[in-house]
């Protein structure tokens, strides 16, 4: 072998002493990414095995490392403001107690469905049982009682007037009746669609099959009802009493095909007045209803102009049992009967009569007394509107326990000749049960009201009158006047002075409460008089 020179040794040594700083510099660089500078952590090489180990530094100085000290607080000069005492944090419980399970499951099933029936009668059941069937399997147990889902009311969200949207929406709102309607309403009484367009019967077959109990149904704006529908319903749910189509459009041969199917056990019937109303009255008036005891027929949003002629006696014939028979802002009159014709047999067990309306009316003395000459049991009548009907024709009723008396003419006293005398007839006629009374726009005088009003405070054995509602806008009624009856009347809630000529300036309002009363009679009783 050849000797090596000194000088190649000297490279050699300096070479590998560039390496192994080469090599000690990127393992330093490994190292630094692996655990860097300050983290606590040390890196040991054994062999082939590498070994991270945490910091052996005492922990007070690893602590004061991380932390920098905090500047000292100045010293504030004045009394001293003693130091809130410390809370004490609730200690934790035990591994071996667990957590605590919450009152909602310590509450007994029973009682849970009484809570939620409360608020369900307050609220309705959507969305709060939805809501609450969600919080815990307790809740929702309880939220699944088929009594809580009894009423019902089920409307689309509205997205606008595209008809697409509207349609995509009940699509799907459809699809999570198909499991809600097997599952929670079985025991449903009440039922109420509303703004539904074209996916009605798909619904209401639902509620056929799995619905029996159902009594009330009401279409509030929908379309697309046909015969086919209400004759599957009225066949399926055999407690179906009442029915409400008011704003809906549905076509009189499908509400007169319900009636011959379900008109037996009819009780309600709630109609908004069009050109097919005819025909629906004269399935009524062929008897199919004979157990009806509510008829209300109203216009839509768009008032109609064409009259409606009524026969008064048939209807009496054919629904003897009529409590409610309202027919509302409708120009209406019923149909002459002959010369030498008997009476009809009235509605004997009539309570409800309103013909308020406010355009003309052709409602007149003789026509009430067609109406309500054998009605005993009459509480309220509302003849808003009527401004042919006098107190002389009112006081010729049979009815003596009327409790609401509305006789408000609401801009329609100008150029009508109205009766200036007669208002003591109805105070002295109903003053023991009256409890509303409004006969604002009335052209009375003066004398006549005060006469009329001061039956109120002459009442005898001590009774107190009933009345708490009182309606004078628009009227001649005085100070003196209005002082008498606030005084004589203690339980008047509500008093109506608007537009009142005679009382003075800034009492000439409406007053709505008890102690809104008060301050009137107050002020009538202190204030200066003013002719205005």
């Amino acid at each position: 072998m050849a000797p090596v020179s000194s000088g190649r040794v000297r490279r050699r040594a300096l070479g590998s002493k560039r390496a192994d700083a080469r090599a000690r510099s990127a393992e330093d660089w490994w190292w630094d990414r692996l655990a860097p500078r300050g983290s606590g952590y040390h890196l040991l090489q054994a062999d082939s095995m590498l070994l991270v180990l945490p910091d052996l530094e005492p922990t007070r100085a690893r602590a004061h490392r991380r932390a920098p000290r905090r500047a000292p607080r100045p010293l504030t000069r004045g009394p001293t403001v003693a130091a809130k005492p410390r809370v004490k944090p609730r200690p934790e419980p035990s591994p071996d107690q667990g957590p605590d399970s919450g009152w909602g499951d310590r509450i007994p099933l029973e009682v849970l469905v009484h809570i939620f029936g409360l608020l369900v009668a307050a609220h309705g059941p959507m969305p709060f049982l939805g809501r609450a069937a969600r919080v815990c399997r307790r809740w929702h147990e309880a939220t699944s009682h088929p009594s809580l889902w009894h009423t019902v009311t089920l409307s689309p969200p509205l997205v606008g007037r595209a008809a697409k949207g509207n349609l995509k929406a009940e699509k799907k709102l459809l699809a999570s009746l198909e499991w809600l309607i097997p599952n929670r309403f079985s025991q449903l009484q009440r039922l109420t669609l509303i703004h539904w367009k074209s996916q009605v019967h798909p619904v209401l077959e639902l509620v056929s099959k799995f619905c029996p109990r159902l009594t009330f149904l009401k279409l509030s704006d929908c379309h697309s009802v046909t015969a086919d529908t209400l004759v599957m319903l009225a066949k399926a749910c055999h407690q179906l009493h009442s029915l409400d189509l008011h704003h809906s459009m549905v076509e009189s041969t499908a509400v007169v095909s319900f009636l011959e199917e379900a008109g037996s056990r009819m009780q309600k019937l709630w109609l908004t007045y069009s050109s097919q109303t005819t025909a629906i009255l004269g399935a009524l008036l062929g008897s199919c209803c004979p157990q009806l005891q509510v008829l209300e027929v109203s216009t839509g949003m768009s008032c109609n102009s064409t009259p409606l002629q009524l026969p008064v006696e048939a209807l009496q014939k054919a629904c003897p049992r009529l409590q409610v028979l309202r027919l509302l802002n409708l120009i209406w009159l019923p149909k002459p009967c002959g010369r030498g014709v008997p009476q009809g047999p009235g509605f004997p067990s009539l309570e409800e009569l309103c013909l308020a309306g406010s355009t003309c009316s052709f409602v007149s003395n003789e026509v009430l007394g067609r109406l309500l000459h054998c009605s005993p049991k009459l509480r309220l009548l509302d003849l808003r509107g009527c401004a042919r009907i006098t107190p002389a024709g009112l006081c010729d009723l049979p009815c003596q326990e009327l409790e609401q008396l509305y006789l408000g003419l609401y801009g329609m006293s100008d150029g009508l000749t109205l009766a200036k005398k007669g208002s003591p007839l109805l105070t002295q006629k109903w003053y023991h049960s009256l409890r509303e009374l409004d006969i604002s726009g009335q052209g009375f005088s003066e004398k006549d009201l005060e006469q009329a009003l001061a039956v109120f405070s002459g009442t005898s054995g001590g009774l107190r009158p009933a009345l708490c509602s009182l309606n004078l806008r628009g009227t001649r009624v005085t100070p003196s006047t209005v002082s008498s009856v606030i005084s004589s009347c203690p339980g008047l809630l509500y008093l109506n002075l608007e537009s009142c000529r005679c009382l003075p300036r800034g009492l000439k309002r409406a007053y709505r409460g008890l102690e809104e009363v008060q301050w009137c009679l107050e002020q009538l009783l202190t204030s200066p008089l003013s002719s205005r």
